[in-house]
């Protein structure tokens, strides 16, 4: 694993996004940024009154970092979260930087259990960012985290520049948490999101069978999932 970028380059990463916010484009340059922060997985979720959607997520470094937790979270165990409902109490405009120790948080025994304990996960670093519209929660999870110092002066700006992105961009019809992925990774989980087996999306792409399931493979890996139900569920808006 690599250390952390140097201020200089961290700040060329935020001038990227600054750049490109709102179009397709930003998602890579925002997990750039998150990269070389150090962070070995992101998971950028939305929330509403009763309901969390996934904007982002990527696996960088194939430690399977809360994998298979993303599509139970997004199934109602977030009204756990204690960040859901500090997240609903923002006012537009606030930006909280968070290091979250599952052993002093106010979450419930099953909650921790369930998302921190049996994955293994010691902690995160969770930046809480609410706007006119959006209230997002940006969890930046990293193996050996107590040891994790990323420059405080880029968490809240990362919260800003998704806010930034999250409410200007326009809906194009393909899921958020799918724009980590490359084109033809994400071309293969929108088949599959259609219903489609792995020999239709193979003929659409012109490609062979063999190849649909390395890319979903690959895909699978950088969302942090194992599953088609998994897709499903960090799809849904």
């Amino acid at each position: 694993m690599r250390d952390q970028d140097t201020p200089g380059d961290l700040l060329d990463h935020v001038s990227q996004c600054l750049a490109l916010h709102g179009s397709p484009d930003f998602v890579p340059a925002c997990l750039d940024l998150i990269d070389a922060l150090g962070a070995d997985q992101v998971m950028i979720f939305s929330y509403e009154a009763d309901r969390a959607a996934c904007l982002m997520a990527r696996n960088f470094r194939q430690v399977r970092t809360g994998r298979r937790l993303a599509a139970d979270y997004l199934d109602g165990w977030f009204r756990q979260d204690p960040l859901f409902l500090r997240a609903l109490q923002q006012v537009a405009g606030q930006v909280d930087v968070l290091r979250i120790d599952p052993q002093d948080s106010p979450m419930g025994a099953d909650y921790r259990a369930r998302f921190f304990d049996d994955p293994g996960l010691g902690g995160k670093l969770s930046i809480l960012a609410a706007g006119a519209n959006l209230r997002l929660v940006i969890n930046l999870y990293r193996s050996g985290i107590e040891n994790w110092t990323p420059p405080a002066a880029i968490l809240p700006i990362l919260g800003r520049l998704a806010l930034l992105h999250f409410e200007r961009r326009r809906a194009g019809g393909v899921p958020d948490a799918l724009m980590a992925l490359s084109a033809r990774e994400r071309a293969v989980c929108l088949g599959m999101l259609d219903g489609k087996k792995a020999e239709v999306i193979a003929d659409d792409l012109g490609v062979a069978p063999t190849s649909v399931v390395t890319y979903r493979r690959r895909a699978y890996d950088k969302l942090g999932i194992s599953s088609r139900g998994e897709l499903f569920a960090i799809c849904r808006t």
